[in-house]
């Protein structure tokens, strides 16, 4: 089965008048339980991993605040979440500061000085896929670390304390679980394949669950970042083992396209929907315009009343899906790069024309809706945090595929990405996830892919309310709207807002892709109507935490992976 994965980290956390101390907490790397759901009052992390969102909420009882939360948690999850945690990727980070202020942080991978349009063209012009998936040329220069530092400014704890749970984590191993034996196993090849000199990630035999992961090399790579901030990656040491690790493999990766690399504040995307406010992510995201195209297109329709995965609800969601997707491959590109009309895609008078041609009970087509082959599950991940101080957090970050490249930097112990693929590698030609592009998302020197990672906050009175994410490729934004929608139209638990079944339109390839257990009767009169239904084995792995009530928090983690839910 192919994986690809992004981290999504939701991280919710809340604080009473008094610290309570960490020594409460005891975390066993070597034996731990998955927790799905919690209800608690003080804080809440919900991440991809157990041991990251019990370290979330440790450094929460020891004193910090969701931006430290998230950064432990997401420093954590790049030693024990190997497939899509990182720090040879990059992601997005949005938050709603105590202050009342909302911030974006961009750390997105760019492309290197040497990268040019037509790089993974052969000579007659054919995309060669294999080299912008797969080994050192497909990385973009990392953006993970530079954008941990840039959210140390709205911090509490030194960055020392932040990332030692990671770097003993690294240094003495965990656990591996039953779902990261299999995943380890079944890339064992690919491994093999691309790397010159053998990873831990492969041993001899086959990995079992609770056997254990020692990654000595990551760990000396965190320490020189804990002991040099940011320099301890983008020069230095590293930065040499991965310019040497580049030369080996034809890469294109440079000690200057590592010493350049900056994170960017953006301003985040912030809109109204039936009384509550949105924060999500800006360009060269797609996300998050892609979100409010469909919560606005949706918002003066009475979907409550069509009711949860009915032919109705699921076909007017699946129309507004197709026309926010058309629009990406026309339109979105790195706004440093490209004018993209921002303004027109997401104002009333024009989306209002774009849903002029929806006729309910009849399926739309993509050849007539103007302006890709999806794969099952993608290499991202999520987590959530809200605190009461008024902090609220949620980051996405990943490598594209699962494991990134799969091309581990020799002696210095982490995955470099493939975040190349998200270019448009050719006009018309669909990336790994089937997302087409087009001139305004071709490759250019220092130049950011786009993205579909969709990091979001809801306020409700000014206050934060909900924090949700998923990884999920180009299924990202289509799992968030659904969440959204399920909580604020249909009024649905937490817990089933997560895990009911999902669906996915993302306009080519003109299908509906559906999650098993998607009901029966449903399928079928969305096939009279004229869809064309495809089963997929899941659609994201989303993370919320819920603030329903001044003293309650629900944290939920999502059913379909190893994903935990932690709090106190």
């Amino acid at each position: 089965m192919h994986i690809s994965k992004s981290v999504f980290i939701s991280l919710i956390i809340f604080f009473g008048n008094t610290i309570i101390y960490a020594q409460s907490i005891k975390i066993n790397p070597y034996k731990y339980e998955i927790t799905k759901s919690i209800e608690c009052k003080n804080g809440a992390v919900v991440s991809a991993h157990t041991l990251a969102s019990e370290t979330g909420v440790k450094i929460l009882m020891q004193g910090g605040n969701a931006i430290d939360a998230a950064i432990a948690t997401q420093l954590v999850l790049a030693v024990v979440y190997p497939g899509a945690g990182n720090i040879g990727g990059g992601g997005f980070l949005v938050a709603h500061l105590k202050s009342g202020k909302n911030i974006s942080i961009d750390f997105r991978e760019t492309a290197p000085a040497g990268a040019y349009r037509d790089m993974y063209l052969d000579a007659n012009g054919n995309p060669q896929m294999n080299l912008s998936q797969n080994g050192h040329l497909s990385a973009g220069v990392p953006g993970t670390v530079a954008g941990l530092f840039m959210s140390m400014k709205y911090a509490k704890l030194p960055f020392t304390k932040l990332i030692q749970p990671a770097i003993d984590l690294a240094e003495k191993g965990f656990a591996i679980t039953e779902a990261q034996a299999i995943s380890l196993n079944n890339t064992k090849a690919d491994f093999i394949k691309l790397n010159t000199t053998m990873p831990v990630f492969v041993k001899n035999n086959l990995w079992n669950a609770g056997d254990t992961l020692i990654q000595k090399d990551l760990a000396n790579t965190l320490k020189r970042i804990r002991d040099f901030g940011a320099k301890g990656f983008y020069e230095g040491e590293t930065a040499n083992l991965i310019v040497e690790e580049m030369k080996k493999g034809n890469g294109i990766i440079t000690e200057k396209d590592l010493k350049k690399y900056k994170a960017k504040l953006r301003t985040p995307i912030v809109f109204n929907y039936k009384g509550y406010k949105i924060v999500t992510m800006p360009l060269p995201s797609s996300g998050g315009i892609i979100l409010q195209q469909m919560m606005k297109m949706i918002e003066k329709r009475n979907v409550a009343a069509m009711k949860f995965e009915t032919a109705q609800s699921v076909q007017l969601m699946t129309e507004i899906e197709r026309r926010a997707f058309a629009d990406r491959a026309a339109f979105l590109g790195d706004p440093d790069f490209v004018k993209v009309p921002v303004k027109k895609l997401v104002s009333e008078k024009y989306l209002t024309k774009r849903m002029k041609d929806y006729q309910p009970g009849k399926a739309g087509s993509s050849t007539i809706t103007k302006a890709g082959n999806i794969k099952e599950s993608k290499e991202t991940t999520h987590l959530s945090v809200i605190d009461n101080e008024g902090n609220a957090v949620s980051v996405t970050t990943t490598l594209n595929n699962s494991y990134g490249s799969k091309t581990v930097v020799s002696r210095a112990g982490f995955l470099l990405n493939d975040e190349m693929d998200d270019f448009s590698v050719k006009p018309g030609v669909p990336n790994m996830y089937g997302a087409v592009g087009n001139e305004k998302n071709a490759i250019a020197p220092f130049k950011r892919m786009l993205s579909s990672m969709t990091p979001t906050i809801v306020l409700k009175n000014k206050e934060p309310y909900i924090v949700v994410g998923t990884p999920g490729g180009t299924t990202i934004p289509t799992s968030v709207f659904q969440t959204l929608i399920n909580i604020l139209e249909f009024k649905m638990t937490t817990n089933d807002a997560v895990n009911k079944p999902k669906f996915h339109h993302q306009w080519l390839p003109d299908l509906i892709y559906v999650e098993k257990g998607f009901p029966e009767n449903v399928k079928k009169q969305l096939t009279k109507m004229g869809y064309t239904l495809k089963e997929s084995s899941s659609i994201g792995r989303t993370e919320v935490i819920k603030k329903p009530a001044p003293q309650k928090i629900e944290a939920v983690a999502d059913g379909r992976g190893d994903d935990d839910a932690a709090g106190y």
